[in-house]
């Protein structure tokens, strides 16, 4: 089955007015209309970098308590956020794998490693 709501953790965060806190979201698959709407919007026509920042606000379902996830609220993330955000959406939309090939150092055995598991420990071969 495909899963199209992806879960996350920002780095450092998003602040609201109110001073709280809100790091923990939800993501989901972007569709090609996604990608392909905000290009006729007259801001992206004036700043092309704006585009992320329209992109990242349709496919954010949750930010905290936040949802949906405005511009607004977009444009306000601490830049490691966004640039989390941005990789995230690349990775769970396969416009990056997080696969590679690597090679035992003790061994020499080749395996496939998964970089997204990295923060669930090492992984081991075998």
């Amino acid at each position: 089955m495909l899963r199209t709501e992806h879960a996350f953790t920002l780095p450092c965060g998003y602040i609201d007015p109110e001073g709280n806190l809100h790091r923990q979201g939800v993501m989901r698959l972007a569709t090609a209309l996604d990608e392909v709407e905000p290009l006729q919007d007259a801001r992206v026509r004036a700043n092309p970098a704006y585009l992320s920042i329209l992109l990242l606000s349709r496919v954010l379902l949750r930010l905290g308590s936040i949802g949906p996830v405005s511009t607004e609220v977009v444009s306000r993330l601490f830049s490691a956020d966004f640039v989390y955000l941005q990789e995230f959406y690349l990775q769970i939309n396969g416009g990056q794998s997080s696969i590679v090939e690597t090679r035992c150092p003790d061994c020499g055995a080749r395996f496939a490693l998964d970089l997204a598991q990295r923060e669930e420990g090492a992984a081991s071969h075998g």
